[in-house]
């Protein structure tokens, strides 16, 4: 069983909630969302509210807080076999109330079809928009693709 041990990201002025499904065996290693260097959320956060993208983690933290998103994962544990979304079996879910009482988020977006899926099994009076995975194993979409579709979060941010 692996278990979530990055905290979520958001402040009470965060309009957004984009959900992960469970942090990647490097995510995991590095300690902080999206942490393989071939996984394309940083570089379409940053396209998607015309900032740099942000390489410190601090950096990271910073743009997601400017930019009004609140970024956690839908998963807190689960046994998951390497970072296949495919492989994830007994799942519990975090905590979301710890966002949704803090901040008046205005919309919740998924980053790929397993967080969607759970999101809304463990939440179901809750609506959220299914967003392309960023994952580099999504090889259906190449950046400016991911970017055309991603750039609905403007509106929010």
């Amino acid at each position: 069983m692996e278990h979530h041990t990055i905290g979520p990201v958001y402040d009470k002025d965060s309009r957004i909630l984009i959900l992960g499904s469970f942090p990647s065996v490097k995510s995991r290693e590095t300690r902080f969302f999206y942490g393989h260097p071939m996984n394309r959320f940083w570089r379409v956060i940053a396209a998607v509210t015309g900032e740099e993208t942000p390489v410190s983690v601090e950096d990271k933290k910073d743009l997601l807080i400017r930019r009004r998103i609140a970024l956690w994962d839908v998963i807190k544990s689960c046994e998951i076999t390497g970072s296949s979304d495919n492989s994830i079996r007994s799942v519990t879910p975090n905590d979301l109330s710890l966002i949704f009482e803090s901040a008046d988020i205005e919309k919740i977006f998924t980053n790929g079809r397993t967080a969607y899926k759970l999101f809304t099994k463990y939440n179901p009076n809750r609506d959220a928009v299914c967003l392309p995975s960023t994952s580099p194993a999504n090889a259906s979409l190449g950046l400016e693709g991911l970017i055309e579709k991603w750039s609905v979060i403007k509106d929010f941010t």
